[in-house]
C-alpha cells in the first residue's frame, strides 16, 4: 500500500464542478424554457408529458443515490455478499408495484398520493399520511445528504458542512426554478454518472488486483462469498427470509407508497408507459447493486490482510470505497473527480426528489386544504418554489442529526422501514380490504407507525453487536501503518460481546421493522373496521380498490360491488378535482391518455 493523494487536481476539479454546472444548468433551461407556463400540473408533474426512460433513471436515481454508492460496497466488505439476496425482493416489488396498487394512482390522476386516503376514508387519514411522509423525508434526506459529504470529506480534505451547502444550495437552486422536468432530467444525467463512476473503478480495480478469480478467491477465503443463509431467526441481520420477506415490505413502501415515487409515475402520458417506467427499473437496479456490490468485494480483496477500519486509517465503514480509490487510482487526473461527482449525482438526484415531493403534498394536502383553498394557479407555483427552498434549507440543517446515526445503508433502510411499511399498510388496506373504514385506517396507521418508532429507536439507543466476518492484519507494514498497535491488538484475545442482555423487539433485523409497522397497521385496522362497521361502509367504489381485488369481486358469488351512490362517498368524492382518463371498469388496466379534468362524482352521475 502506498500513500494516498489528500486533495484534488485540477482534473479532478473540473469534472466535478462540471457535474454541478450541468445539474444547475438544466434548471435554468427548464426555467427559461417553461417561464410561460403557470400551472402547477407543470412544475409538479411536468405536465404529465415526460419520457419513460428518464421517467424510469429518475426514480432509480431516487431510490439508490448515494446511500447505495457509499453502503453497498461497504456492507459486502464488511458482512459479505448476503445482502444481494435483496435483489430477489426487488423482483417481486416490481410487478407488485405496477400491478397492483400504480393503476389506482394512475387512474385517479392524482397529484398528491394522500388524496387517495380522503377519497378511500377521510380527510383526517389524507392529513396524518402528509404528516408521516413529511416526518420521513425530513429524516431520510439528511442521512443522503451527509453520506456524498462524508465522502468528499475524506478524498478532498474539504470540510463536510462545506460539502453539504455545496450539494444542498445547488440541489435546491435547479429543483425551485425548473420544476419536476429539471428534476427528471437531471436524474437522468445524474445517474449515468453514477453508473459510469461505479464501472471505471471496478474495471480498473480489478485488473490491478490480476483478474476476477483473483477477487473471488480471496472474497472465498475470507468468508466474504454467502447467499442462501437459511436461518429463521428474525435477530440475525440478514437472513434470505429477512432480506426476500422483511426487503419485499421494506421496498414495497418506498415504491408503492411513498410520494417521491408515485409522483414520478404519475408525470408519463399514460398508465402503459408509467408501468414500462416501473419495468425498465428491473435491470437498472440489479446492475447497479451487482456493481456496487462487486465493489465491495473487490475492496476485500485489495485490504485482504490490512483492514483501515481496525487500523483507523478510516473513521467510518463508509470511507472505506472513497478511501479505495484514491490508494490505488488517485494518481490518475479526473478519477477521483469522476468518483466524487458520481456520489454527488446520487445525493442530488434524492434530495431534489424529496424537495419536490415534499412541496407537493404541502401545497396540495394542508396549503390547498386548510389555508388558501381558493388560492390561484399563479401563486401556487410561487408557493411550490418558497416550499421547495424552504424543505432543502430544513435538510441541510438537520443534516447535524445524519452525523449520528452510523452506517448510512442500514441508517437509510431503517428509517424507511420505521415509516414505509406503515405507510404501505394503510394503502394497503385501501386497496385490498373492502370493509375497512376510516376508524380502522387512522388508528392502524398510528398504531403500525408507533409500534416500528418503538422498535426501530429502541434498537438504535441499544447499539447491538453485528458481528463481521473475520479481518487480517498480517501486512500491515506500511510506514503509514501503527505496526505496534496492530501487533499488539492482534495478539490480545477478543471478548465477543452478545446481546443477550438487550430486550427482545431490540433486537429484531432493521429489515424486519417495515413489516412489523405494516402487520400492525393491516390487523389493527382490520379489527378496528369490523367492530366498528356500519352500514356506510358496505359499498366501495371499484376505481379505489386494486384492480386484483376488483377481478376478483366479479367471479366471487355475491360479490359483486354497486355503483357509488352512497350520499357520504360522493360528498367526499367531490371536494377533490380529479384528472381521469375514464371510469374504470371491467378493469381498464391500460388507458392511453389522460383525459380532461373533471370529479369522480361527476362521472358517477
Amino acid at each position: 500500500m502506498h500513500a494516498i493523494k489528500d486533495v484534488f487536481g485540477v482534473v479532478d476539479y473540473v469534472v466535478f464542478s462540471l457535474m454541478l454546472l450541468i445539474s444547475a444548468g438544466v434548471g435554468v433551461w427548464y426555467a427559461i424554457a417553461d417561464r410561460k407556463k403557470t400551472s402547477t400540473q407543470d412544475f409538479l408533474l411536468g405536465n404529465r408529458s415526460l419520457g419513460v426512460f428518464p421517467v424510469a433513471m429518475s426514480v432509480l436515481a431516487s431510490c439508490m443515490s448515494a446511500i447505495t454508492l457509499l453502503g453497498t460496497p461497504a456492507e459486502v466488505y464488511r458482512f459479505g455478499t448476503q445482502y444481494i439476496m435483496i435483489l430477489v425482493a426487488f423482483c417481486l416489488v416490481i410487478p407488485a408495484t405496477a400491478y397492483l396498487y400504480l393503476p389506482v394512482f394512475y387512474n385517479l390522476g392524482l397529484t398528491s398520493a394522500y388524496e387517495y386516503l380522503e377519497l378511500r376514508f377521510h380527510s383526517s387519514v389524507r392529513t396524518i399520511g402528509t404528516i408521516v411522509f413529511t416526518l420521513h423525508m425530513l429524516m431520510y434526506m439528511p442521512v443522503v445528504l451527509y453520506a456524498p459529504a462524508l465522502a468528499l470529506s475524506e478524498v478532498t480534505g474539504i470540510g463536510i458542512w462545506t460539502a453539504v451547502l455545496s450539494i444542498g444550495l445547488v440541489c435546491t437552486f435547479y429543483t425551485s426554478i425548473g420544476g419536476m422536468k429539471a428534476v427528471v432530467w437531471t436524474d437522468l444525467f445524474q445517474a449515468l454518472l453514477m453508473y459510469a463512476s461505479i464501472l471505471v473503478i471496478l474495471v480498473k480495480g480489478t485488473i490491478d488486483l490480476g483478474g476476477f478469480d483473483v477477487v473471488w478467491e480471496r472474497s472465498f477465503q475470507g468468508g466474504r462469498i454467502q447467499f442462501f443463509r437459511f436461518d429463521f431467526d428474525p435477530t440475525v441481520r440478514h437472513t434470505f427470509w429477512g432480506l426476500v420477506i422483511g426487503g419485499y415490505i421494506l421496498w414495497m413502501g418506498q415504491f408503492s407508497a411513498n410520494q417521491a415515487l408515485i409522483q414520478r409515475y404519475l408525470a408519463v402520458g399514460s398508465l402503459r408507459e408509467a408501468q414500462w417506467s416501473l419495468w425498465i427499473n428491473l435491470p437498472a437496479l440489479v446492475l447497479l447493486i451487482g456493481m456496487t456490490s462487486m465493489s465491495g468485494l473487490v475492496i476485500y480483496a485489495y485490504y485482504w490482510e490490512c483492514d483501515p477500519i481496525g487500523t483507523k486509517l478510516i473513521q467510518s465503514p463508509d470511507q472505506l470505497f472513497p478511501r479505495f480509490v484514491m490508494e490505488t487510482l488517485g494518481v490518475f487526473p479526473g478519477i477521483p473527480g469522476l468518483f466524487v461527482a458520481g456520489i454527488f449525482s446520487g445525493a442530488l438526484s434524492t434530495v431534489s426528489s424529496g424537495v419536490n415531493a415534499l412541496s407537493a403534498v404541502t401545497l396540495e394536502d394542508i396549503i390547498k386544504k386548510f389555508i388558501f383553498k381558493d388560492i390561484t394557479e399563479l401563486w401556487a407555483i410561487r408557493v411550490s418554489k418558497i416550499l421547495v427552498i424552504v424543505f432543502g434549507v430544513l435538510t441541510i440543517v438537520l443534516v447535524f442529526a445524519a452525523e449520528q446515526m452510523g452506517g448510512v445503508l442500514q441508517a437509510a433502510l431503517t428509517v424507511h422501514g420505521i415509516i414505509g411499511g406503515p405507510m404501505l399498510g394503510v394503502f394497503t388496506l385501501g386497496m385490498f380490504i373492502p370493509f375497512a373504514n376510516t376508524w380502522g385506517a387512522s388508528t392502524g396507521l398510528v398504531s403500525g407507525i408507533g409500534i416500528a418508532m418503538w422498535f426501530g429507536m429502541g434498537a438504535f439507543s441499544s447499539h447491538l453487536f453485528n458481528p463481521a466476518a473475520s479481518l487480517s492484519y498480517d501486512s500491515c507494514t506500511d510506514l503509514f501503518y501503527n505496526v505496534t498497535r496492530v501487533a499488539n491488538k492482534t495478539s490480545i484475545p477478543e471478548i465477543i460481546p452478545n446481546n443477550d442482555h438487550i430486550l427482545a423487539p431490540y433486537r429484531l433485523s432493521y429489515l424486519w421493522l417495515s413489516a412489523v409497522g405494516f402487520a400492525a397497521v393491516v390487523i389493527v385496522g382490520m379489527v378496528v373496521s369490523a367492530i366498528t362497521h356500519s352500514a356506510d361502509d358496505e359499498v366501495v367504489d371499484e376505481r379505489l380498490l386494486s384492480p386484483l381485488i376488483a377481478w376478483l369481486n366479479k367471479y366471487i358469488p355475491g360479490g359483486k360491488f354497486k355503483e357509488m351512490v352512497l350520499h357520504k362517498e360522493k360528498r367526499v368524492l367531490s371536494k377533490i378535482p380529479l384528472q381521469t382518463s375514464s371510469v374504470i371498469s371491467d378493469l381498464d388496466f391500460y388507458p392511453t391518455k389522460m383525459g380532461s379534468v373533471s370529479t369522480l362524482s361527476d362521472k358517477i352521475s
